[in-house]
């Protein structure tokens, strides 16, 4: 989830970057930075209701990376990102692995210590 908040600040500068070349209409260039940062807020939001989130998310770092077309400094930010996402989901997933097994054992401890089945 901090990946994604983080890139909507992200975002917003690079927004602010296309704003100031004056890369296209200003209402296409806050258009698009408005629904990308919407899109993340989106992906943040949905992550603890199931692989929706990871999905969106995954898909807003794509969306990132290949935002270097029109901001060429994107490219690598996007790629800096979205090493940062992979890795959150790898250590995450692991996280949530060892508080589950951290649950069963104290479950169990509870159990073999109060004498109840």
């Amino acid at each position: 989830m901090s990946v994604l908040v983080s890139e909507i600040l992200i975002i917003l500068f690079a927004t602010l970057v296309g704003h100031g070349l004056r890369l296209a209409d200003l209402g296409v260039v806050w258009g698009v930075g408005g629904g990308a940062m919407v899109l993340c807020a989106l992906a943040a939001a949905l992550l603890r209701r199931g692989p929706v989130g990871y999905i969106i998310g995954s898909a807003v770092q794509v969306l990132l990376i290949a935002s270097g077309a029109v901001v060429p400094m994107m490219y690598a930010v996007g790629a800096i990102f979205a090493i940062l996402w992979i890795a959150a989901m790898r250590v995450g997933g692991r996280i949530d692995v060892e508080r589950q097994e951290r649950y069963l054992a104290e479950v169990e401890h509870h159990r073999s210590s109060t004498g109840s089945p």
